[in-house]
């Protein structure tokens, strides 16, 4: 299995003979042959079961132009092919299928003639049917509301006309569903709202930042309620899981961004058959101190999984005032420290180690989705024995590793957080690790590689009350620009705070 290094320069190396002229006088099938063994090796990488090497996200555009090359020559092939009237060499492909809801446009194709060669008429026996997906580049209309005024001929008791519709903007031009397109947009495919003032521009219709940004913070403080209903429904959990990430705020006194950051509380009980919708609440806070997560967790009392930040030790201080939270940690972040080992050359016993833990998540994988009381079982019988191996291999060789050696680093933080690390032993909902709250994160992260940072504390909490209903949306499959329409709609006509939780999306996903 080549190293990353490895195979970007493999990439660089290949291309570059594609491009060169001799690349033509190739065999196709050789060019082919080695894009896919590169593509596999790349997926390998990025999303092998050893893989903890990095984020796939860089892997993508790497993916991406190996596939575009094969295409290319396969499209090369086709093009010799119908040159020399030769038959197409059927391929296997993943065209996917055409949802069931989306529009058909039926186009019938008729012979020239439907009269035979001896002078019959023809009649159908038959079709052959094709799909092709057909997409029509966004369009923009304009509803034109019309409230005609009424008045009495035969006395003058004033006139009589319809009161106007609520909006979300008070005077403004876009409608609730527009506005959430814009949402949508910046917050789930990260697209800054000066890019899709461009991309409005195309269709002649000039709207400043500015303007879409005045519309974002506006829907921003409508949606403050259902964001503190979804993080009051969290926190009445028993089983959560907590990770935070950096978020660059601007700092215009200092004339640069100070740091941030946004902490997510999530929930997904669907590994052990829970019943309660998963999801997931952001909280924009200045700094990472546990001060911030105990502020968050105010109220909440259960089995809290992290990774191994030491803020989070607050938490279950003796003095905690509250109720009590036991912690729960990551065997990813354990595996990950022994796998950094094992990159730099032969290291049997870091390898060891790796082994171990695989072993354990391949126990999680035959239990996953049963009943906590059945994962609990086959855990004491399975998994148990595993762990005592893991002790005795940390105690044996932290006798003899230094310290301050990568492999001695890594056995102490193993054995620093043992007792929380074994808590899934104890406890059929624990998972081995925080992975669950970690997804959500990573479109933060994307967010934050496009917008580089918030341009304000207060517009990194709006960032965080968006973000929030939009990944709980895509936790539980609701389309998150159908949610957020609807949902603005029920709040400008009135929707009651005492039935905010109504709102939710996963009681909008029961209702569709």
């Amino acid at each position: 299995m080549p190293h990353t290094a490895d195979l970007l320069e493999e990439i660089a190396t290949l291309k570059a003979m594609l491009i060169a002229s001799e690349a033509h006088n190739l065999r196709k099938d050789e060019r082919i042959e080695r894009l896919e063994k590169l593509v596999a090796a790349f997926r390998h990488a990025a999303f092998g079961r050893r893989s903890e090497k990095s984020d796939p996200d860089q892997f993508e555009l790497a993916l991406e132009d190996l596939e575009t090359a094969i295409a290319a020559i396969h499209a090369e092939e086709d093009a010799e092919n119908r040159a020399a009237k030769r038959p197409a060499k059927p391929r296997a492909a993943n065209r996917g299928s055409l949802p069931k809801h989306l529009p058909r446009i039926e186009e019938v194709i008729e012979p020239d003639s439907l009269i035979c060669a001896c002078g019959g008429g023809l009649h159908c026996i038959g079709e052959d049917v094709s799909e092709r997906l057909d997409i029509i580049p966004a369009q923009f209309r304009v509803i034109v509301t019309r409230r005609p005024k009424y008045a009495c001929r035969s006395c003058t008791d004033g006139v009589t006309q319809a009161p106007a519709p609520a909006r979300l903007i008070p005077g403004g031009m876009p409608t609730e569903a527009t506005v959430a397109h814009v949402l949508v947009s910046k917050y789930a495919d990260h697209l800054p709202l000066y890019r899709q003032a461009q991309i409005y521009s195309r269709q002649g219709v000039e709207l400043d930042r500015s303007t879409l940004a005045d519309w974002v913070g506006r829907a921003a403080f409508e949606l403050r309620p259902v964001h503190d209903a979804l993080l009051a429904d969290l926190k009445r959990s028993t089983k959560l899981f907590m990770d935070e990430t950096r978020a660059p705020v601007l700092d215009p006194g200092a004339r640069k961004t100070k740091t941030g950051y946004f902490w997510a509380l999530a929930r997904d009980d669907r590994p052990w058959g829970g019943a309660s919708p998963p999801s997931v609440a952001f909280t924009y806070a200045p700094g990472r101190g546990g001060q911030h997560a105990e502020r968050i967790l105010q109220g909440f009392g259960g089995i809290l999984q992290v990774d191994g930040y030491a803020g989070y030790n607050r938490l279950i201080a003796p003095d905690r005032i509250g109720p009590g939270i036991q912690l729960a940690y990551c065997w990813a972040h354990a595996r990950r420290k022994l796998i950094e080992i094992t990159r730099t050359g032969s290291a049997p016993i870091a390898e060891e180690g790796v082994t171990l833990i695989r072993d354990l998540y391949a126990i999680e994988t035959d239990i996953r989705g049963s009943e906590p009381a059945a994962r609990l079982a086959a855990r004491q019988e399975r998994s148990a024995p595993i762990l005592a191996r893991i002790d005795a291999w940390i105690s044996h060789h932290r006798a003899r590793a230094s310290a301050k050696s990568p492999l001695g680093e890594a056995l102490a933080y193993i054995a620093k957080y043992r007792g929380g690390l074994g808590r899934f032993l104890t406890d059929g909902r624990v998972e081995l690790d925080s992975n669950t709250v970690e997804r959500t994160i990573r479109p933060i992260a994307l967010n934050r590689k496009n917008a580089l940072f918030a341009g304000h504390d207060a517009g990194a909490e709006n960032w965080a009350v968006i973000a929030s209903l939009i990944e709980t949306c895509k936790m539980n499959g609701v389309d998150p620009h159908a949610w957020l329409a609807t949902t603005f709609t029920a709040i400008v006509n009135g929707h009651k705070q005492s039935q905010i939780h109504d709102l939710l999306p996963w009681n909008y996903a029961a209702t569709v």
